[in-house]
């Protein structure tokens, strides 16, 4: 072959793998072969995009040119761009995507500021850089200030709820039925008294949600809701529990929130009993609902947990003890793998109840918050006069208990009788017939379609005193957090607030992958050589505690007062020290020489796999060209 032909040749291959390149990348199908599908879009994201009506841009904010990230950030970033890629495919031209980086002091950086992405920093000292995601529509904008690794397995729902936010002009209508003030009270000037302001929680609510308040004696719900909460109902109408029932059964989404103990209404019991009034209801329950659906709750029963006991402070003599009924639970009891809880830290729950699904309820059950295993019931009459020493006595630990639960799927009705009938009046004249009733429409017997639960055994941890720390600085008055309380409030309701197509998605797993052969090994030759290391280790303190002692007695002037014998054992320690150092060192090395061999073998093979396979495809087409001449 020719020089000239040997070029043509060179250039028309290297054309035909850019065009090949290009024309794959065309195709709309694509492999997924991670272990959890992390790239594939769930149904519910391909079911939202095919209702997306006007065209929606995706700005994607990175600053790819920043200097000091992470290389998780950048991997990170990649795997967002990819996502949205998909998400560009899925939506036949609905979405479009612009790439921007926004260096320092540019119009990039300008936009990025105003559309509210926030600078993040990779370590003290460096540059900051942003990673954020600005949808818009029309003249609807919405973002996501700030994208971070740890969130990565929501990446998806996180995604799928920025495109389904910015299509909603309006808030959402949630529906309030509470016993409790969540709205604050109005005071009496009569008697002096001012009015008392609502709880953080419904200011939490109410950036998403225009709150409707419920009262227990209504029969129906209003008009148009998007969601409905419940907390400690009291004396709720027949006809107001249908309508929740049927509520929830048409596919609306429910958030209950029940109490054996509410300490709002303990206190207020005290208060009652000083004016000699009645007492007030201190548990609360919804068994006809609850029960009909299949979730089962006992308000006689109270959960205490010696392993989460609060330490609290006795207001009559000052003393401290631990209080197994006032849970403070932290990471291990939230459920990683659930949108309302993954990212919590801490709550805290006082005198919660236990919650669980009966035998042969065809539902869905995903708990939220549980206990540790060392949980156990209490009667919630037992702790009126109990001490906190004598409830941890009496806890017998009967294994994990579920404090919230997201329960989903064909809820079947709690009034398979349909409406209940109006109750007569008591005092009505038996004389006057009453007038014929007018028949109501059929009511559902079942979901319709996937219906959404959140039910809690608690109400406290809703209420300010257990959820916020407030201050007043210069006359300005404020609030921090002092758990994760109220961030489970907020994630709970907007979870359940988004549409059914979000519900459906759930969290996937992480692109970073671990070595579980490595762990394996490590786990292996930690069992092989600890006993023998930690023996090894005892000795060698054992040596240097005796070297210390020796060299310590010193006289005033700091000379060692020690015979020749002292000072020729204290070489034979610091040798003897020595030689256990280097056996210690010994088995340190051999804890690790199966994976540095595994490490040496995969470096070995990344180096030299690709040159070897070229080599053996030349030699095979030298010989298979050969053989055609």
């Amino acid at each position: 072959m020719k020089l000239g032909q040997k070029t043509l040749f060179i250039v028309l291959l290297f054309a035909g793998l850019v065009l090949l390149n290009y024309l794959a990348s065309q195709i709309p199908v694509r492999g997924d072969a991670t272990a959890d599908h992390i790239y594939t879009l769930s149904g519910g994201t391909k079911a939202l995009l095919a209702k997306v009506d006007e065209p929606i841009t995706i700005d994607f904010y990175f600053s790819e040119s920043a200097s000091g990230l992470r290389i998780e950030v950048k991997n990170y970033a990649d795997r967002v761009r990819e996502m949205l890629r998909q998400y560009v495919r899925a939506s036949h031209g609905k979405i479009a995507i612009n790439l921007i980086d926004p260096a320092p002091d540019t119009p990039q950086e300008e936009k990025a500021t105003a559309a509210g992405i926030e600078a993040q920093r990779a370590q003290t000292g460096a540059e900051p850089f942003y990673l954020g995601l600005v949808a818009t529509q029309a003249d609807q904008q919405k973002a996501i200030p700030a994208l971070t690794p740890d969130r990565e397995q929501f990446l998806e729902y996180d995604l799928s709820e920025l495109i389904y936010n910015v299509q909603q002009l309006d808030k959402k209508k949630l529906g309030l039925i509470t016993s409790l003030p969540l709205n604050g009270t109005p005071g009496n000037p009569m008697m002096g008294q001012q009015d008392q302001p609502g709880q953080y929680v419904v200011t939490e609510w109410q950036d998403t949600f225009d709150i409707v308040p419920v009262e227990a004696t209504a029969t129906d719900l209003p008009p148009k809701l998007d969601a409905l909460a419940i907390v400690h109902p009291e004396n709720l109408t027949p006809k107001l529990q249908y309508a929740i029932d049927q509520f929830l059964l048409s596919g609306k989404p429910v958030f209950i929130a029940v109490d054996p103990a509410s300490q709002f209404f303990k206190s207020q019991g005290g208060q009652m009993a000083m004016m000699q009034g009645p007492q007030p209801n201190v548990s609360s329950d919804l068994p006809v609902l609850l029960g009909g659906w299949g979730i089962a709750f006992n308000p006689q029963k109270i959960i205490g947990d010696n392993a989460a006991a609060t330490q609290l402070q006795n207001p009559t003599d000052g003393s401290v003890a631990r209080y197994p009924t006032w849970l403070s639970l932290d990471q291990d009891s939230f459920n990683p793998q659930a949108l309302a809880t993954a990212q919590l830290s801490t709550m805290l729950f006082v005198e919660p109840g236990s919650l669980s699904l009966k035998a042969g309820t065809a539902l869905t059950w995903t708990p939220l918050v549980q206990t540790s295993p060392t949980a156990g019931e209490l009667d919630s009459a037992a702790l009126q006069f109990a001490q906190p020493d004598d409830l941890a006595r009496q806890l017998t630990p009967s294994g994990k208990k579920t404090i919230a639960a997201l329960v989903s799927g064909k809820f079947h009705t709690a009034f398979p009788g349909g409406m209940p009938k109006d109750e007569p009046a008591p005092d009505a004249d038996k004389k006057t017939p009453a007038p014929a009733p007018v028949p109501a429409a059929p009511g559902l017997l079942e979901s319709a379609g996937n219906s959404t639960l959140i039910v809690v055994a608690d109400t406290d941890w809703l209420l300010d005193d257990y959820s916020i720390r407030k201050f007043n600085v210069l006359g300005t008055a404020g609030a921090e957090p002092l758990n994760d309380n109220l961030s489970f409030a907020a994630n709970a309701l907007d979870f359940l607030a988004g549409s059914q197509d979000l519900i459906s998605i759930r969290g996937k797993g992480s692109s970073v992958r671990p070595f579980t052969v490595v762990a394996a090994m490590e786990t292996k030759a930690a069992a092989q050589y600890q006993e023998k290391l930690t023996g090894l280790e005892a000795q060698l303190t054992a040596v240097q505690a005796k070297i210390t002692d020796l060299e310590g007695k010193k006289s005033e002037g700091n000379h060692l007062v020690a015979s020749p014998d002292a000072a020729k054992a204290i070489e034979e320690f610091q040798q003897q020290a020595a030689k256990l150092r280097a056996e210690r060192r010994g088995i340190r090395l051999a804890l690790r020489q199966d994976i540095d061999a595994l490490e040496h073998r995969l470096l070995a093979l990344n180096l030299f796999a690709t040159p070897l396979l070229v080599c053996l495809f030349g030699v095979w087409f030298y010989r298979a060209r050969k053989q055609s001449r």
